[in-house]
């Protein structure tokens, strides 16, 4: 998969698989935006 110079956005990038998904895809080149939703 070519992710170099891709944007891309993973919602939850906080923590659990979407952490684990921010990572990988920053490994393999890609530009990653990610949020998070403050609860309480």
């Amino acid at each position: 998969m070519k992710l170099k110079d891709k944007v891309i956005l993973v919602t939850g990038g906080s923590a659990g698989i979407g952490l684990s998904t921010a990572k990988m895809l920053k490994e393999k080149g890609a530009k990653v935006i990610y949020n998070r939703q403050k609860r309480g």
